[in-house]
């Protein structure tokens, strides 16, 4: 409940300059919506801070860089454990308290700007998954929006799009939100994730968020207090989010003979890893008439202790592939932990994930809007490219990222170019029609509801069969080079060594790679690399190079980028050629790594044993 301690609470204004969603934007989002009011508005708490912290007015540049370094693209991600080897921990409870302290007085300044008034009782929610840290670094997010003057709302265990949900669907209708979450990264580690009611913050403004929680965690002495006078808010907003993914199923199938369960007849296996996702087994699929017997993980175990919860683990995808077989089920599920991103297996067993989810995922969106762009990150295959184009689409090759591709699909749908899909091969996929969010749940929904309709209208092939001409690239690689540096100067070493690449290539020095500027992107204003007059800030540098030869022509590519999670550089390959990725891997060394001399500042240990392994072969 409000009380005059908590409205007396000073707002602070520090975060000027700040992008944040149009009220015309928020407008738009909210008249979209049409669900009813489904439970009491919750009674807004404050929750206060130990009043007895201290400061320290000496600011330390090494105490600062700790933070800044928690940035990790749009999110923030730190160790939050002792118990991995070789790291120590650097999310800490102080570090999370100033870091939602900045945010929230980010939060009050946007509403202030948007408003032109002062902005009281700013609300903003938090959800979490079910890692060990969750509940000390819960109470130093409650004690850090409560020093910048927000109410807090305890959602408890939760999913990343449900907490985005959160700020739109009624009763509730947050200001903000938070996820504490680190995705399929070890249980030693957790994070955050930002939304407000415009989506996911940017890289940009979760690095200006961070750059002043360094300012106030290198003031403080004081650790955060785990005694909250006042509790913040406990709310069921999960059930909720069910619900609305239950009607959309039921509104979408349209079911004539049973509108209210219309998966009965279907086995669906879900694996939920031990994260967030087992609700949507008991809370949408039981519910819905489906029989879910088999699936694996549902409770959550912040030690996941049966495989990564990442619908790219071969573990989490072998597991799954095992229990549909064996249920002989129609589908199976595969969440991560925050489940903003899936996979799937069909009823063959064969897993869909990578290439061959966003295949799926564009065959489904071309029925519904034919020639629709779809955007993609640059390790996308050049048969997915055909694919797309041989259904009508257009498909745009953009940065590594999952929101460097929403926000490319978000500007380029506001600039006229019409596009409902933007997918990164990770998993993480968002659509237009569900507000441009990246929602694992959502996708697998999508997938569903084109399975029944295909058994209504007769088909008695499963939903594998809508790829089955996607041809697989012969050979794809990733390789990982280390960077040999302290961690303050690895992200500088690391733009070199890109950088220098791009120049490489754009020179010529290395025969038949040339830079792919924008792939064969139909889109003007620029893909790979934006050359509009208002390009994207770059959150890590990435190059991609087209390779060709006079015998087969184009046959494949090579994509460099920096690490926004770890201190190293990516190299990722594919070919359709016999032996390409080889020759692809020891021009790299020879004719760039060695002849730039970028082999003394980096490890090229997997690149000479990747060559000699397949030497050996």
């Amino acid at each position: 409940m409000a009380s005059a301690s908590t409205s007396s609470i000073s707002l602070q204004n520090n975060a000027s300059g700040t992008r944040f969603p149009s009220s015309t934007a928020s407008k738009l989002l909210h008249s979209n919506l049409k669900f009813p009011l489904l439970m009491p508005a919750p009674k807004a708490t404050g929750i206060k801070s130990s009043s007895t912290t201290n400061y320290n007015e000496a600011v330390s540049d090494e105490e600062m860089d700790k933070i800044r370094r928690l940035q990790n693209g749009s999110d923030v991600r730190g160790v939050a454990m002792e118990g991995e080897k070789g790291r120590t921990v650097d999310l800490s409870p102080p570090a999370v308290e100033a870091i939602a302290e900045s945010f929230g007085e980010w939060v009050i300044n946007g509403l202030e700007k948007e408003k032109g008034r002062v902005a009281a009782n700013v609300r903003v929610s938090l959800g979490r998954d079910p890692r060990l840290s969750g509940a000390s670094l819960s109470v130093a997010v409650f004690s850090g929006l409560v020093r910048a003057g927000c109410l807090a709302f305890d959602m408890g265990l939760a999913t990343t799009p449900a907490c985005f949900m959160s700020t739109l669907l009624p009763p509730f209708s947050y200001d903000a939100s938070i996820m504490m979450t680190a995705s399929h990264l070890p249980y030693t580690r957790n994070g955050l994730k930002f939304f407000t009611r415009g989506g996911g913050l940017t890289s940009p403004e979760v690095e200006e968020i961070c750059d002043k929680a360094a300012r106030k965690y290198a003031n403080r002495l004081a650790k955060v207090s785990t005694m909250l006078k006042s509790p913040p808010e406990r709310v069921d907003f999960m059930s909720t989010y069910a619900k609305h993914l239950r009607n959309i199923i039921k509104e979408r199938v349209n079911h004539p003979l049973h509108y209210d369960t219309p998966l009965k007849g279907f086995q669906i296996i879900v694996n939920a890893g031990n994260g967030s996702g087992g609700f949507f087994t008991w809370d949408v699929l039981d519910k819905l008439g489906a029989e879910t017997f088999g699936s694996l993980h549902l409770n959550p175990d912040g030690r996941f202790p049966n495989h990564i919860p990442n619908p790219e683990d071969k573990i989490a995808m072998a597991l799954s592939r095992a229990a549909v077989l064996e249920n002989s089920a129609d589908l199976g599920i595969v969440f991560d932990t925050d489940v903003d991103r899936s996979g799937v297996v069909d009823r063959e067993g064969n897993p869909i994930n990578g290439d061959r989810l966003i295949a799926l995922m564009s065959a489904i969106v071309l029925r519904e809007h034919p020639g629709t762009t779809i955007v993609t990150d640059a390790r996308a295959s050049m048969a997915l490219t055909r694919f797309i184009i041989d259904r009508g689409g257009q498909h745009c090759l953009y940065r590594v990222g999952y929101r460097n591709v929403i926000d490319k699909g978000v500007r380029l749908d506001k600039n006229g170019v019409e596009t409902h899909l933007m997918m990164e091969t990770s998993g993480h996929g968002a659509l237009k029609e569900n507000y441009f969010l990246d929602d694992g749940a959502y996708m697998v929904v999508k997938i569903i509801i084109e399975m029944v309709r295909m058994k209504l209208a007769g088909s008695d092939e499963g939903i594998g069969s809508l790829i089955k001409d996607l041809e697989e690239p012969l050979e794809s690689v990733e390789l990982r080079m280390n960077i040999i540096s302290e961690p303050r100067h690895a992200k500088a070493r690391a733009i070199d060594v890109i950088e220098t690449f791009r120049s490489y290539v754009e020179e010529g020095r290395i025969e038949g790679w040339e830079l792919d500027s924008c792939g064969d992107c139909w889109v003007t204003d620029g893909c790979l690399v934006d050359s509009n007059d208002d390009p994207a800030a770059v959150d890590a540098h990435m190059y991609r190079a087209k390779v060709s030869d006079e015998k087969l022509g184009q046959h494949g590519w090579i994509h460099l980028r920096q690490s926004i999670h770890n201190p190293n550089i990516a190299v990722n390959m594919q070919s359709m050629a016999p032996g390409g990725c080889l020759s692809m891997t020891k021009t790299l060394r020879d004719k760039f790594l060695v002849a730039s001399g970028m082999d003394k500042i980096l490890d090229i240990t997997q690149i000479d044993n990747y060559t000699k392994t397949r030497l050996e072969k």
